[in-house]
């Protein structure tokens, strides 16, 4: 990748400003009379290296005793530096969007601090109040909010946003809200003594902090209000965040990844501490060990959260940016990175919905909502970001290209069938544009436990499917994070039943060790096939054919010993009068007035009882929707395989379509045969595993 530009720019602005700073600087900060040593904290001098080139003058000073002016001359050294770049934001035209503003004056307004997806009045997009007794209470929590509320809250997300709206306004009450409201944070949430906690000092939490720090320290650092005692405390606090991350390193997964990051931009931003060169150390190879383990061979990030795994990837891209905009400081450590995160890019581009391309609905969801991914994050203007910071990653891949540009630009991706074996997603569509239809299917590998606590849910061998820019059969999401405290929001979303998919007398499966037996294109048919061990004595397979890429037919056979009610589960998109579950037929249809529309038949080798119950839709923590839902019921005895045949057929008036359909031979464990009928016309379908 390339900075130079930018590199360039910034040396140029410097250079041409730099007279202009040490003039500002003498009529703001250096007006000041000398003040006391005691106003310093005076940890700064056994933090900063003052050997450091540029720092002559503040070691004299410090030598001689006079440590305000030593700190002073350090603050001098930093708001005139101009060979550390920060690639991650930019000075030369910063913009403040009218969210940024919002957040940034909202917490003037009685302490309402944004905490990401808890508001006090969401259509506001109002936070809550921590103003308790003319003071800030830090332990607030909303009623009914989960434990994910506090957590966030002490990540300080609102901190960036007011230092972006003071460089576009210049009005010094932004940063003073900062001082005094981080100042009131600091000291009532001191760095615990015996390591972690759940809350304020959890190393997401910190490095979170950290990120945020190494931005604000260049939005703020020309600033009246910025003075060398704050400088001082600042930085003895930006030490100790550092220190904490090398000192408690997380076990795995996506939070060591942010502390690996936070690590590298402290170690690289800040090179005149004297543990710089041990954060950077520490950052990179932290990086460095967990970009080969924690994306699957398939591409997928292990934790199988399409969250996490954007998340993830956005991470390795801002290190690498850092180490390509300071190669002087950091070397060629990240070079090798690329290696292992394009096929982690594709993922995304399979992931994403088509009416990506054209659709700017704020209603509308772009990615499916499997496990804990939260899909009122990945907005299509979050994923154009994404994907334009993938071209950068891959300028060679022009399928990447094709997504970075709305599709004006690059190579449209193919309509084969894409299967990530190794984590267990798979996609069948007709094309890339909004009138598409795809469908795609999850059933999980994971050796995680099916614990409250795990981002997997129960919920193998489910589906979503898409038609012209409407997902009818939409993921139930997750309403609620907590995985401590009260679960039983979180439970009720994480149940088996409530998505699309087989369950045995309505409970959660116990496993997820979904396995791929087929991905084939058979003519005009496109078939996937996968199974899981759900229950230890209840094995689900389900086929799905794709028949001339327009209709979907469903084969799920619940195979073992296991005696019982297996129960076929579907929960339908939202709409209390256009959605009609029709029990006497054993499936559903809708009604839309725009004419897009589908309907679901199901059939059994035995006979079927369909009960229909009420479903529920969360496409962001703490929002939710009502919706329809019903299961097709089979009794089921031992050593008998229960067999059903479900019909997706797209089509405008969906109630006047007429469908049938039979097994046309018995249960073999060597494959599938079966005849649809569908208006009239006959579909003879079979595949032999």
């Amino acid at each position: 990748m390339k900075y130079f530009n930018f590199i360039l720019m910034t040396i140029v602005l410097f250079s041409c400003t730099k007279e202009s700073l040490r003039k500002t600087h003498v009529n703001s900060g250096n007006t000041e009379t000398s003040k006391p040593n005691s106003v310093i904290n005076p940890r700064i001098f056994e933090l900063i290296n003052l050997n450091y080139p540029g720092l002559e003058k503040a070691k004299v000073l410090y030598e001689a005793g006079k440590q305000y002016e030593a700190t002073k001359a350090i603050l001098e050294y930093y708001r005139l530096r101009t060979n550390v770049v920060n690639p991650s934001i930019s000075l030369i035209n910063v913009t403040a969007t009218e969210d940024d503003k919002l957040k940034a004056d909202f917490a003037l307004d009685n302490y309402r601090f944004f905490v990401n997806n808890y508001y006090e009045d969401a259509v506001k997009k109002m936070p809550y109040s921590l103003h308790s007794g003319g003071t800030i209470n830090w332990l607030f929590q909303p009623a009914g909010a989960d434990n994910e509320y506090q957590k966030q809250l002490h990540r300080h997300q609102w901190f960036v946003p007011q230092a972006k709206v003071y460089r576009t306004t210049q009005n010094e009450k932004y940063i003073q809200s900062w001082i005094n409201v981080y100042k009131d944070w600091l000291a009532k949430n001191p760095m615990p003594e015996t390591g972690t906690n759940t809350t304020t000092w959890w190393q997401l939490q910190v490095a979170e902090r950290v990120m945020g720090q190494t931005q604000l320290f260049e939005y703020y650092k020309n600033s009246t209000s910025f003075t060398p005692e704050w400088f001082s405390e600042f930085m003895v606090h930006f030490s100790e965040h550092a220190d904490f991350l090398v000192k408690y390193p997380y076990a795995d997964g996506n939070i060591l990844i942010s502390q690996g990051s936070a690590l590298a931009f402290a170690g690289v931003l800040f090179p005149e501490f004297k543990k710089a060169s041990e954060w950077m150390n520490t950052g990179f190879r932290i990086l460095d060990t967990e970009v080969k383990t924690q994306f699957l061979e398939d591409g997928m990030h292990y934790e199988l959260d399409f969250s996490y795994h954007i998340s993830a990837i956005g991470d390795f891209y801002e290190v690498m940016k850092l180490a390509d905009a300071n190669k002087s400081i950091v070397g060629n450590v990240a070079a090798n990175f690329n290696v292992y995160l394009h096929k982690a890019a594709q993922v995304v581009m399979h992931f994403t919905y088509p009416h990506y391309f054209t659709s700017t609905a704020s209603n509308s969801q772009f990615v499916p909502g499997f496990n804990d991914t939260r899909q009122s994050s990945w907005s299509r203007s979050v994923l154009n970001r994404n994907f334009l910071r993938y071209n950068e990653m891959f300028p060679d891949d022009n399928e990447l290209l094709y997504m970075a540009s709305y599709g004006k630009k690059g190579t449209v991706p193919a309509n084969t069938p894409k299967a990530f074996t190794t984590s267990g997603t798979y996609m069948l569509r007709n094309g890339w544009d909004r009138l598409s239809t795809m469908l795609m299917l999850s059933n999980n590998y994971s050796k995680d436990p099916m614990q409250i606590w795990s981002h997997k849910q129960p919920d193998n061998c489910t589906f979503e499917l898409y038609h012209k820019g409407r997902n009818f059969f939409p993921d139930a999401g997750v309403y609620a994070y907590t995985s401590d405290g009260d679960n039983s929001a979180r439970e009720w979303y994480r149940q088996t039943r409530v998505h699309n998919t087989m369950t045995l007398d309505g409970k959660n499966i116990t496993n997820a060790k979904g396995k791929s037996l087929a991905v084939v294109s058979n003519g005009q048919t496109e078939i996937i096939a996968t199974e899981n061990q759900g229950y230890t004595n209840l094995k689900h397979r389900r086929y799905v054919f794709f028949v001339n890429k327009t209709f979907f037919v469903l084969v799920d056979e619940g195979i073992g010993a296991a005696s019982g009610t297996v129960n076929l589960n579907f929960n339908l998109c939202e709409g209390e009068n256009e959605v009609i579950v029709s029990t006497d037929k054993n499936g559903a249809h809708t009604n839309f007035t725009d004419g897009n529309n589908i309907i679901v038949r199901t059939f059994g080798n035995e006979s079927l009882t369909t009960l229909p119950f009420s479903g529920k839709v969360s496409y962001s923590p703490g929002i939710e929707f009502n919706r329809k839902a019903y299961t097709v019921n089979m009794a089921k005895s031992t050593g008998q395989t229960a067999r059903y045949i479900t019909v997706l057929y797209p089509a405008t008036q969906a109630a006047a379509v007429q469908i049938n359909a039979a097994f046309t031979q018995p249960f073999q464990e060597t494959g599938v045969a079966l005849e649809v009928n569908i208006d009239g016309k006959t579909y003879n379908l079979n595949y032999n595993l």
